[in-house]
């Protein structure tokens, strides 16, 4: 059976909001956190960003549930040695409490340096590449590194955690699953797909942690829930590889015509309807998966939580 855990997401929120939710979060029985890794948010209306290995910090003091990127891009905006030096105090700050979620990522967020943003295989490629690198700099060893993609020289951790640091891989399509089966220590996907899940366990995964998340608008006006998802969150319900490639909040905007309000009703879970909060959060164990996060859109946040903890949690399948 499932843990639940909650999704802070940085593109909404500002550090001091994403601590007290998860305070909150932990009070009302959540079981573990997911945090977003962004530069930008994906439009101006979402309106934060903040830097998500200063936030984990504050996080590391506030709460005591394990916490998880979802996800790291660790291959274009910031080198993987770096990424392992962050993993690395994160990891010790939160006494072993740490998984690193990463993914081969967006424009949005990596191309701000001016480099090429690559096709798709290419950062696969890099995104393995990548993981290795950490892997090896989180042993506290000196790494030299003359790789396809990226260069290490008498590089060290002096600050490196007890036991090794999860690495789970993010994945949408069977070539990304087939990466997160062989080289990563868990699963990470947005969608209740048992079909992936099970081709994940089959080429490699095992028994090893699946993890899901889905995003709700809790509030006693579901057409007003229905607005706030369809103002916020439109991006979710732009099809194919748009999320991928398009380098700015504004094409972000230039799109929100695409998406309706009945899109929102059909995919997004709106409003205070108990059943259909654990039905979408259902699907996910239903699948097979390990841990399934949620993050509240609305601005009820204190409302979500309490309703979290009364009446939707008590419910699920533990």
């Amino acid at each position: 059976m499932p843990e639940y855990g909650y999704f802070l997401s940085c593109e909404q929120y500002r550090p001091a909001d994403l601590v007290e939710q998860a305070r909150m979060a932990e009070q009302a029985g959540f079981q573990a956190l997911w945090i977003s890794d962004h530069y930008h948010p994906w439009n101006d209306a979402q309106g934060q960003s903040p830097f998500v290995w200063s936030v984990i910090g504050a996080l590391s003091e506030a709460v005591s549930l394990p916490i998880e990127t979802a996800v790291t891009c660790p291959t274009v905006r910031i080198h993987p040695a770096v990424v392992a030096q962050a993993v690395a105090t994160s990891a010790v700050m939160t006494e072993g409490r740490f998984r690193l979620g990463v993914g081969t990522g967006e424009a949005l967020n990596e191309h701000i340096l001016g480099d090429r943003w690559p096709p798709a295989g290419v950062r696969m490629d890099m995104l393995e590449e990548a993981v290795q690198v950490i892997r090896r700099l989180l042993t506290g060893e000196e790494v030299t590194h003359h790789g396809t993609h990226y260069t290490v020289e008498n590089a060290r951790l002096y600050t490196v955690p007890d036991e090794p640091v999860p690495i789970d891989v993010s994945g949408f399509g069977p070539k990304a699953t087939a990466l997160a089966a062989r080289v990563g220590d868990g699963y990470i996907t947005m969608a209740p797909d048992e079909e992936m899940v099970t081709r994940y366990r089959k080429g490699g995964g095992g028994a090893k942690l699946v993890s899901g998340g889905t995003k709700v608008c809790f509030g006693t006006d579901r057409e007003e829930c229905v607005r706030t998802v369809h103002d916020l969150w439109y991006n979710e319900q732009l099809p194919g590889e748009m999320g991928q490639v398009l380098p700015s909040p504004r094409h972000f905007e230039q799109l929100k015509p695409l998406v309706t309000e009945d899109a929102v009703r059909e995919n997004v879970v709106c409003g205070d309807d108990v059943d259909q909060h654990v039905a979408t959060l259902k699907e996910f164990a239903d699948a097979g998966f390990d841990r399934v996060y949620v993050n509240q859109i609305g601005p009820d946040q204190r409302g979500f939580f309490d309703f979290y903890r009364t009446k939707v949690l008590p419910q699920l399948p533990h």
